[in-house]
């Protein structure tokens, strides 16, 4: 997608949310708890200290990670759109041929899926598969334990 990677707008609000808690919350935290292991002597075999010092690297890692999301974010607003076909941001109803059974998903970007939550990446095998079908299409998505058969049921456009 041209002018950055999409994500939507609840999705660009969670990444600035978490962004925000670890730089002024948990950075300050280890600052604080690599203090006060110096304190207790030898670093050699401070286990406190080796354990904060790898809990800031994890933090600093995530921290960049976020930072790189914000600077190349194409923020998508779904209840703006309107689309025949699937799209990114669409909320889509497929039926589970082999099941009979519906569900729901938001295709979204890669940091902001989350299948328990109904969101899938539209990078995703399945997301890949539903890009650009209509309601009443047949989408056969290859799995490990074979082939899954879905029926594109409704496409919405809502605000997340």
């Amino acid at each position: 997608m041209q002018g950055g990677t999409p994500i939507t707008k609840s999705g660009y609000a969670a990444v600035e949310s978490e962004l925000s808690h670890l730089i002024k919350v948990e950075r300050e935290e280890i600052k604080k708890a690599i203090s006060e292991a110096r304190e207790l002597g030898d670093l050699k075999e401070n286990a406190e200290y080796h354990s904060a010092k790898e809990k800031q690297s994890h933090i600093e890692g995530r921290i960049s990670q976020l930072q790189g999301v914000i600077a190349n974010a194409k923020i998508v607003d779904p209840s703006t759109m309107s689309s025949e076909r699937i799209v990114f941001g669409a909320t889509v109803t497929l039926l589970v041929v082999e099941k009979d059974v519906s569900v729901v998903y938001q295709l979204v970007g890669h940091i902001e899926s989350d299948s328990s939550k109904g969101k899938i990446s539209f990078q995703s095998p399945l997301g890949k598969a539903l890009i650009g079908k209509e309601e009443g299409d047949t989408v056969i998505v290859k799995a490990p334990k074979g082939d899954i058969e879905y029926e594109v049921e409704l496409i919405e456009f809502k605000g997340n």
